[in-house]
């Protein structure tokens, strides 16, 4: 599958996720140049449509009775993020990249953009469909972005996305009677992609309900309204093709997956059930070239409308905060632990003066359950933990030493540094010995120096790795530090080799590591090679 893509509406921009909403004005060219398709069905289209049609006496009635219900309240939004001569404030980001669009009309195409971009296209500040996706924190890009919202509040309170609004000097939101306000952005939250916005108008305004998004079902059918390509009020249709999506968006991610066509300006648009509810926010799409192929995703109600509440109160959310680094549990990892079965969120290290520390969380320690809900993958922790109220008390279940712990918790704020969240899993670290493939070395003055080790770290240096080995299968590099092994330190090769040595005259499959990396601890179960 394509790597999926956020993207404002600028031809010039590939990233690996493509924010379906933002946009420059000559985009709409662009769509009908390369084919991209987001127009609205007509009667016809709706008749050849018999997939997402409900019979309705004996005849197909088609959405134009809900389009009628819904369409006042969605809207479009421009966001201004200053001049190229008072450029937005924000990290560098380089904007060249591969080449991009490739195909039948390619030719024709490259001409089109070096006739609109000419100038930046040479200096290599934009290539079609050339780019990867921006850190958190990047510069915002193209002067003007376009992305579609909706009302959810008759005081003027106006859902989007975070990438369509995050950064702007002026938003201005189109109304479908054609009226054009200025709007107030309340708050946004980069971790959730989603922003509030408020218009004030002597007119009524009609506001949208939220679905309960976990009766969402696969198959059920779904109707996106939005603002494709600068073209407001456009109208399409599908199911949902999927759920609880996770695709890189970052540590909440849970998107609905959906096949009604959306493109770059749908995103902040709500999609719909049948009954005028919002079941998702619409905010990006998986495609080579940034127009539709069927895949796109969005928002679930449920996240929206509690994020959305937090906004509203002062502009900003409040998530609970634990304090551990977390990593996945593979069947090498469960079997090192005793545990019947890959699960729960394994602790590669506690923080200091942490909620977690407080409460005598320890590293090694796998959390099962948190607060009555079952941890079956990561994600489960980090929204669960999340969603806490700081400040209330939770109980945790952890695996240790072969039983099960119950820990009470107080829990803490979010602290506002990224990096203070939680990690995502990748298999990291182990040993030397032969049975595993590395090379080990003692931690010398000069290796801490170069790994920018406090004298305070003990443990055993990886000098090697070999290829094809049960560490390297396992992710360890040269330069890592095994700081455990076998749930013993480790302070010399000698320390490492006996562990391992051990757990094979015990019949073990494999040796428990920990490993220090770039400051970060990771347990890794190498499985051990017999002779």
């Amino acid at each position: 599958m394509d790597l999926p893509h956020r993207a404002n509406n600028d031809p010039g921009r590939r990233r690996p996720l493509r924010l379906a909403a933002i946009g420059l004005s000559s985009a709409a060219a662009i769509s009908l140049l390369v084919g991209m398709n987001a127009v609205q069905a007509t009667d016809q289209d709706r008749a050849a449509t018999p997939q997402t049609a409900a019979p309705q006496s004996g005849a197909w009635a088609g959405y134009a009775d809900l389009i009628e219900q819904v369409m006042p309240s969605v809207v479009g939004i421009t966001a201004t993020r200053g001049t190229p001569e008072t450029p937005a404030q924000g990290r560098e980001w380089d904007f060249r990249g591969p080449e991009g669009f490739e195909g039948p009309g390619a030719e024709e195409f490259r001409r089109f953009m070096e006739r609109f971009f000419g100038d930046e296209m040479e200096r290599g500040e934009r290539q079609p469909f050339g780019q990867p996706m921006p850190p958190r924190g990047f510069d915002y890009g193209p002067p003007t972005a376009v992305g579609s919202g909706f009302i959810v509040d008759e005081s003027g309170l106006i859902v989007t996305n975070n990438h369509v609004v995050g950064g702007a000097e002026t938003v201005t939101v189109q109304m479908q009677d054609g009226d054009e306000l200025e709007a107030k952005v309340i708050g946004s939250d980069p971790d959730t992609d989603l922003a509030l916005v408020k218009v004030e108008t002597d007119k009524p305004l009609q506001a949208l309900t939220f679905a309960d998004s976990d009766q969402v079902r696969v198959g059920d059918p779904v109707v996106a309204i939005g603002s494709p390509f600068g073209l407001g009020g456009t109208v399409t249709a599908g199911i949902v093709s999927a759920d609880h999506r996770a695709i890189g968006a970052g540590r909440y991610d849970d998107f609905l997956q959906i096949d009604a066509p959306i493109n770059r300006g749908n995103s902040g648009g709500p999609a719909f059930n049948l009954e005028g509810e919002v079941i998702g926010v619409n905010t990006a799409i998986s495609s080579p070239t940034g127009g539709n192929v069927g895949i796109g995703f969005a928002i679930p109600a449920n996240l929206a409308q509690s994020i959305i509440d937090d906004l509203k109160d002062d502009g900003r959310v409040e998530r609970g905060w634990l304090g551990v680094h977390i990593q996945g549990i593979d069947e090498d990892l469960a079997q090192s632990f005793g545990l019947d079965e890959p699960r729960g969120a394994l602790i590669s290290q506690v923080m200091p003066d942490s909620p977690a520390a407080s409460a005598e969380f320890q590293k090694g320690d796998v959390i099962l359950e948190f607060d009555g809900t079952k941890i079956e993958q990561l994600r489960d922790l980090t929204r669960a933990v999340a969603e806490t109220d700081p400040g209330s008390d939770a109980k945790a279940v952890v695996w240790r030493d072969g039983g099960e712990v119950t820990l009470d918790v107080a829990i803490g704020q979010m602290p506002t540094d990224d990096q203070m969240a939680m990690n995502e899993p990748r298999g990291e670290t182990d040993q030397d010995a032969p049975q595993l493939g590395l090379a080990l070395a003692p931690l010398t003055p000069d290796a801490r120096e170069s790994l920018d080790l406090s004298g305070d770290i003990q443990g055993v240096l990886v000098a090697n790795v070999a290829p094809g080995s049960p560490a390297a299968e396992k992710g360890l590099q040269q330069g890592d530090v095994i700081v455990e092994a076998g749930r013993q330190q480790v302070s010399d090769p000698a320390g490492v080799v006996k562990a391992v040595s051990e757990a094979a005259e015990r019949g073990d499959d494999s040796i428990l590591l920990l490993v220090k990396r770039a400051g970060q601890d990771r347990f890794v179960a190498v499985p051990i090679e017999r002779a």
